[in-house]
Parts: structure tokens; sequence; C-alpha cells
């Protein structure tokens, strides 16, 4: 995991604009307020208007200065939008946390495929169209950091959990990529991956919940990440990272001992 100097203002510098998406609950709204208390000018991007506008008023009540957009992240044409109208108050973003995600069991009989799409769609394109909106203003610049939100979940296929797993293992691939193809264009790529982290997404098919970790435990990781702009992957807590990777080595029938044979 390295750090990677900014060529302008650092992410620290109250000054810089961070854009934060799924910024209406869990980890983003936790996260926004985290760097709202720090000062930070923040751009919000979340489906629901009502719970993004609780959030903004949390940000401003700490010190922070927050604008907000409303767009659907696995919509292309609504985030272009939503990041234009927010450069536009801002200014250019120097920092992306593509944070937003869902997830839903992967069922079996019937297949359901509706549920399999979504979670692609927001949890892989939206971080992709999130990218897509940003990165040509950074690479302008010569300066910019993108942190993409992925889960320890995708170091293993687990049954009832085909396509969550999937489309986080996706993102660690994505930014992957992306991190060595920048790595000499100023721009910093994280990738953040917690564990089980007590949101109102549904939670992996497993007998319990390991080493569960609060919204507010998880935004203060990412913000970590965000202020020493680390270039890397950067997985917690440690406990369960251990364990994930223990059990990505472990032969599918023990898996399905541990977590059962999927839905």
């Amino acid at each position: 995991m390295n750090a990677t100097p900014s060529a302008s203002a650092s992410a620290s510098d109250s000054s810089s604009s961070i854009i934060v998406t799924g910024a209406s609950s869990g980890i983003g709204r936790a996260l926004a307020i985290e760097l709202g208390a720090a000062g930070r000018r923040l751009g919000l991007i979340a489906r629901r208007r009502p719970e993004l506008e609780e959030t903004a008023a949390l940000v401003r009540s700490r010190g922070g200065e927050a604008h907000l957009a409303t767009a659907d992240v696995g919509d292309r044409s609504e985030l272009r939008t939503a990041i234009g109208a927010i450069e536009s108050a801002l200014g250019p973003a120097r920092v992306l946390v593509a944070n937003a995600g869902f997830g839903a069991p992967t069922h079996l009989d019937p297949l359901n495929i509706d549920d399999v799409e979504r979670t692609f769609r927001v949890n892989v394109m939206g971080v992709v169209y999130a990218v897509e909106a940003v990165l040509p203003g950074m690479l302008a610049r010569g300066d910019g950091h993108l942190v993409a939100v992925s889960s320890l979940a995708a170091l293993k296929g687990l049954p009832g959990e085909s396509a969550y797993c999937a489309s986080k293992a996706a993102v660690d691939v994505y930014m992957e990529g992306l991190r060595i193809a920048l790595r000499s264009r100023g721009v910093a790529v994280a990738t953040v991956r917690p564990g089980f982290v007590n949101t109102t997404i549904e939670p992996m098919n497993a007998a319990a919940t390991p080493f569960l970790i609060s919204a507010e435990t998880a935004a203060k990781e990412i913000a970590r990440v965000i202020d020493a702009r680390k270039s890397g992957v950067v997985s917690f807590p440690m406990r369960m990272a251990a364990l994930m990777s223990l059990i990505a080595r472990l032969p599918d029938f023990l898996v399905a001992r541990l977590v059962g044979e999927g839905r």
C-alpha cells in the first residue's frame, strides 16, 4: 500500500472537494458526517432525496459544506448529470468515493435475475460511471484520488451470495487495473474492502456476522485512506480479513458447512 503525493492540493486540505455516492445511509452517510466534521466540501449523491437532505444537514451542523444531487448510480446519464451539477457548485472533484451499493440474496429456484442485474448495475457499473464522470478532469489536472468501496466478500464466491460476491470481485479487479494504469498520471486509486458492516444491506448467508463493525468505524477507516491519499487495497477489520482469506482457500464442502448451501 503506497501513498502517492498530490500534484496540487491534498485531500486533507479543507478547500478540496470530495464526491461521495450512496450518501443517504450506511457507510456513505457516516463517511459524509466524518468528513464534514473536518470542514470538508462534499458533494453527496443518492437516490433518496429526503434522506440525502438529512445527511447534508448533519454535515453542515458539523462545519462541513454539502451540495447534494439525486441520482441512481446505475443510470449513466443520471449520475453524469448529478456529478456535473456538483462540480459546477464546488469545482472539480479531487476525491471520488464510489460507495453506493446494493445487496440481495442469490436464489436458485427460481433464479432472481432481476436482483442479479441490479446488483451488477449498482455495484459495478455505478463505480464505472462515477469514474467516467470525474477521471477526465483528474487526468487533465494531473491530480485526483479514486476510492471504491468493495467488500471482503470479493475474496470468495459464497453460496446464496453469488451475485454480490461476484460484483465486488469485479470492482476489485477493475480498480486494480486502473491503479496500475494511472500510477504515473497523478491519480491515486484505492480499493476499500470492509467486512461485515451494520448497514441496511442484507448480510451474507452465514450463521452469524463475525467481527461486525459499525458504519461509523468503517467511515473512519475510509477517511484515513482519503487523508493519507493511499493507493492500493485496504481491508478491515484485520480479523475478518484474515478469516476471509482462510475461507477463500477452503474446499467447497467446508465452505458449505460454514455458510450453508444457498437459498
